[in-house]
């Protein structure tokens, strides 16, 4: 609508431009006409109506309900039409009166007096206006016009209300803000690197060559190393998940599944321990109750022990945790504890009633913690209860061989034969453990005994178990009170067979899984690490669920510790690798396995390749061509076959190259296709490929028979891997000391990607080795294995056309970074041959060198500020680190390479130490191992290079003080470069002082005697042919 005071505001330019046929305007919800045309006059009165007045009308556009025309008070006899916004009557008319109103009809709305009704306050009334005119919004699920969308049309406000198909999970990239300057930085420091080292190729130090041509070679090693290290980090991002749209999806009511029941697939969770001395049950147990407490379906969800050491004292501890599982699971679900390992949970020094509802909190928590401390007293005996057990059944067979013997004898014990019977290891029935005894026998040694499976805890009711209200335990009623089903496996070991360690422990527990519960996912954990959080399987879950889950072999968790020193001062929590590297990876195909904290596809373990995959030719892989396994499946089944219900490997294993050689065990190849069907994502979109049927999950889990366990024991025999590719293709894979990184490697080069899981909660925690000894040996295996790799097949560079090029590098990086310790420990010594012979790496400390020097230090500083911003890392953990590569470089790094080359060229095997798991009493300082020495022989070297580095500072001060023209720049240049290792070996030096931080007073005094003698005698050997020197060097500082 306009007014003529609009018109008569501009004459000149509506004068100025023709005339405009129709004009679109909009009313303000004040009531006021805003136009939207070009031209700013409205004339909607009709008053200068003339011939084509059809032509000459303005449109009210209706953006919102204030200006939406309805239906008018009186509705004239005539059709009526049916916009989107309600029913307008159409009076029939013709001639140019139907013209006038069909320009008027547009605006009946805002001519209508009482759609223009005011409220008191003179604005629009919007109520009112609905109210009167019967206004709709149209058609949604926010309104709904039951008079016009009825049951009639097809639709309904039903058809609206259900919610849209959400992703589970999120990927979320790194801000172009840091990752673009991070990447530039990169660049510039390649840059800087190549223009330097050919700076220092083109200017030698002609007085000492070989000082020059030691340093030129490590520089360009390091250049390279760091090269290796950064391509794989150009691409880091961060992931999320909604677990809220998997419990919507997965265990809500729904067409498929009207009883809520959950649809989510099965886990089996695998644990794995070989020596109770050095993994203290009462560790084991409370990563097993977390385990039971998990927040997961309790029909879907089973438990697995490895007990590589087949010991009394692991079963029976084992034994008593699920005993005490049946109060403390309860508890944990009652009151949503977290995190659900009691002794981490009793060791949290928060308020314990904070975000606590229930009224009786307190009192459970006082009587389970009651509970708990007497479960804690009965693991700690188990040792000598079954020591007294057995000596007192030893006795009473004793007793029986001798009247056994007098019977024999007449009566009278024979005095030349001695008594023989065996001391057997006894368990609470009366009857002989059949595994590991106190006493080695045949038959029963740690490395000689039977394979051993129980089940601890029975597969549990498929309906929920709801508890009661018990006086003399704690009050459950709406608790469920099942546990999940738990089972203690001991492989069956032989003296003649290679038992392949842990790999092997955990390849028997696949194939025993496999026929008890066959669940398709497997999440495998040291036995120090426990569910910190209880929602961490559902966590992975969301990835494996989600559109393209199919293509995922594992998800990795990051690594975090307990006990840690505040300090960190040997790098233990290794937050560098764990959120900066391994976060890096996930942007290409997908982080390593390392070893725990890891949610396996069980179908991918198996060896099979994945559905679909790229294989990257050309430079650097920049070629990619897409290959689809389903569609070669598809070819080779018959017509009326539904491709979603066949598992991938149904018809056409052979002609695609699967592996066949699984063993003998029909039970257990006949779980295979189960378990690659189960384990699909939910077709419940168009975008996802390769899934499963809604509701196809539902069915109860079989109890375990006879029979069935019985397979079980069979598939755990030492003898069962022979002439299969367990261990070459199939499972965890042998040869090598990191079977883990080994075992996601093969899996990547076939194809498959990975997937890196860090949760707002850490999903799990564990020790680590924070005594000197322990951290450089932890590190020695790692080492180890990586040079292992290197040797192999497993090495990189032969990967396949399906290993992204980046992917490639890093784990090239994995078998080549051990080999940096040659050239670090050859560095480290540089400084003090320096100071011995009174020169320096370059001829002098030239502007370019600084300027060189300086650029690509503030550069590399850049970029670790830069990666810190991304991944979080803290600058004192960065630095830590870099204190320790130091460290480890010149230790333990070293020894792996020469042990390696022992292995390849010898064949002599290697030995690694088992790391101990921390079990510290209360009372006891939680850091005491920090400040244990042990000695070892990885210790030599690192000392050398320090006491090295301090005799050469002494010498180097001491000829250049009492030189007639002393040499200030090359003092400088050394004394720095010594500082820098000296900083470097600093945690190093500390943790060799002990508790008080103080070097035993002999050894400071042996040093300093030591230094002045040596630095007297060099002097005074050097005096003679020095004046030489000393004339040539000059007596200033020479830059330029």
């Amino acid at each position: 609508m306009a007014s003529s005071s609009d018109s008569n505001q501009k004459p000149t330019s509506t004068a100025a431009r023709p005339p405009q046929g129709v004009k679109f305007a909009r009313r303000t919800s004040s009531g006021r006409v805003v136009s939207l045309s070009r031209d700013e006059d409205i004339d909607v009165t009709g008053e200068f109506a003339g011939q084509n007045d059809y032509i000459n009308y303005t449109v009210m556009m209706p953006p919102t309900p204030d200006n939406q025309p309805g239906t008018s008070d009186s509705k004239p006899d005539g059709g009526a039409s049916t916009s989107r916004f309600g029913s307008e009557p159409q009076p029939n008319r013709g001639g140019s009166a139907a013209k006038f109103d069909r320009r008027v009809s547009i605006l009946s709305s805002v001519n209508n007096k009482s759609m223009l009704s005011r409220s008191q306050t003179q604005d629009f009334d919007h109520n009112r206006w609905l109210f009167e005119t019967k206004g709709t919004y149209g058609i949604g699920n926010a309104y709904w016009q039951d008079d016009e969308y009825g049951e009639d049309a097809g639709m309904s406000m039903s058809d609206f209300m259900d919610k849209p198909w959400k992703p589970l999970t999120r990927k979320v990239n790194v801000p172009g803000g840091v990752l673009s300057p991070y990447r530039v930085l990169i660049v510039i420091r390649l840059i800087l690197l190549v223009f330097f080292l050919t700076w220092r190729c083109r200017n030698p130090n002609y007085d000492a060559m070989w000082l020059w041509g030691i340093s030129i070679v490590c520089e360009i090693w390091f250049a390279f190393s760091w090269l290796l290290d950064i391509i794989p980090k150009l691409n880091p991002i961060n992931r999320s998940t909604d677990l809220e749209a998997l419990k919507d999806k997965f265990e809500q009511p729904s067409p498929s599944n009207p009883t809520g029941r959950s649809d989510l697939p099965c886990v089996d969770i695998f644990v794995s321990t070989a020596d109770p001395e050095k993994e203290p049950p009462l560790v084991t147990a409370n990563t097993i109750l977390s385990i039971l407490a998990a927040d997961y379906p309790v029909e879907k969800l089973s438990a697995y022990i490895s007990d590589d050491g087949g010991a009394i004292f692991t079963f029976e501890a084992m034994a008593e945790a699920s005993k005490f599982a049946e109060v403390w699971v309860p508890f944990c679900r009652k009151h949503d504890i977290e995190p659900r390992n009691p002794e981490a949970y009793f060791s949290l020094k928060k308020d314990p009633t904070k975000n606590k509802k229930k009224q009786d909190f307190v009192k459970d928590r006082r009587w389970i913690k009651r509970e708990y401390d007497e479960f804690k007293v009965r693991i700690n005996g188990l040792s000598e209860v079954i020591r007294k057990r057995s000596e007192e059944y030893n006795s009473k067979e004793e007793i029986k061989e001798k009247q056994i013997a007098r019977e024999k004898n007449g009566g009278e014990l024979p005095e030349d034969e001695p008594i023989n019977f065996t001391r057997a290891t006894w368990m609470a029935d009366g009857t002989h453990w059949p595994g590991t005894w106190f006493n080695s026998t045949t038959d029963h040694a740690k490395g000689d005994h039977a394979g051993i499976l129980q089940i601890m805890c029975k597969v549990p009711e498929f309906d929920p178990v709801m508890g009661i209200a018990d006086e003399k335990k704690l009050d459950f009623t709406g608790v469920d009170t099942r546990l999940p089903m738990f089972a203690y496996v001991s492989r069956e070991k032989r003296p003649g067979y290679d038992h392949n360690k842990k790999a092997g422990a955990m390849n028997a527990l696949v194939r025993a899984s496999a026929i008890l519960s066959n669940g398709p996912f497997i999440l495998n954990l040291d036995c120090d690490h426990y569910f910190y959080n209880s929602e961490a399987i559902k966590e992975g879950m969301c990835f494996m669920m989600d559109r393209g889950g199919d293509r995922i072999c594992y998800i990795q968790f990051p690594q975090r510790f307990d006990g840690v020193d505040p300090s960190d001062r040997y790098a233990n929590n290794n937050t560098v690798f764990f959120d900066g590297n391994m976060r890096a990876l996930d942007g290409l195909q997908g982080p390593m396995y390392v070893g725990t904290g890891c949610m396996f596809r069980r179908y991918a373990l198996y060896g099979f390749e994945p559905p679909r995959f790229y294989e990257h030719t050309g430079v650097f892989g920049r070629v990619k061509t897409k290959v689809n396994r389903d569609l070669l499946q598809a070819r080779s089944r018959e017509p009326e076959e539904d491709d979603d219900q066949q598992p991938l490997n149904s018809d056409s294993d052979s002609e695609l190259g699967l592996p066949q050689k699984f063993g003998n065990s029909t039970m257990f190849t006949d779980s295979i296709p189960v378990a690659e069907f189960q384990g699909r994502p939910l077709a419940d979109h168009k975008s996802v490929k390769n899934g499963r049927p809604p509701g196809s999950l539902l069915k109860p889990r079989p109890p375990l028979d006879a029979p069935t366990v019985a397979e079980a024991i069979a598939v755990i025999s030492c003898w069962y891997e022979d002439k299969t590719e367990w261990g070459d293709r199939v499972g965890w894979i042998y040869g090598s000391v990191t079977e883990d990184v080994v075992t996601g490697y093969r899996m990547h080069n076939r194809g498959w990607r990975s997937v890196y899981c860090i949760t707002k909660r850490d999903a799990f925690r564990g020790t680590a080795p924070i005594n000197l000894t322990d951290r450089l040996h932890q590190a020695l295996r790692w080492a180890t294995g990586s040079v292992e790799i290197f040797f192999s097949k497993n090495n990189a560079i032969f990967g396949s056309k399906r290993l992204k090029f980046a992917q490639r590098i890093a784990y090239l990086n994995v078998g080549i970074y051990p080999f940096t310790s040659i050239f670090l420990v050859t560095y480290c010594f540089l400084p003090a041959l320096c100071h011995f012979t009174n020169n320096f790496i370059v001829s002098g400390l030239d502007v370019a060198f600084l300027v060189y020097l300086l650029s690509i230090t503030v550069c590399l500083v850049l970029i670790s500020l830069l990666e810190v911003k991304w991944s979080g890392i803290g600058l004192e953990e960065f630095w830590r680190n870099e204190q320790f590569w130091v460290i480890g470089g010149s230790s333990a790094h070293l020894a792996a390479v020469l042990q390696g080359l022992l292995k390849v060229i010898a064949g002599i095997e290697i030995s690694f130490t088992l790391t101990s798991k921390s079990a510290a009493d209360e009372d006891e300082d939680i850091y005491a191992d920090l400040y244990i020495v042990k000695w070892t022989s990885l210790f030599i070297v690192p000392l050398t290079i320090i006491c090295m580095n301090i005799i050469g500072m002494v010498i180097g001060c001491a000829r250049t003080i009492y030189s007639v023209l002393p040499q200030w720049n090359k003092l400088f240049g050394a004394l720095f470069f010594s500082l820098w290792v000296l900083i470097h070996m600093y945690p190093f030096a500390k943790g060799l002082m002990g508790k008080r931080g103080k070097v035993p007073t002999i050894l400071l005094v042996w040093l300093g005697l030591l230094s002045i003698i040596i630095s007297l005698i060099w002097v005074a050997a050097t005096a003679a042919g020095g004046n030489s020197t000393d004339q040539a060097g000059g007596g200033n500082v020479q830059i330029g």
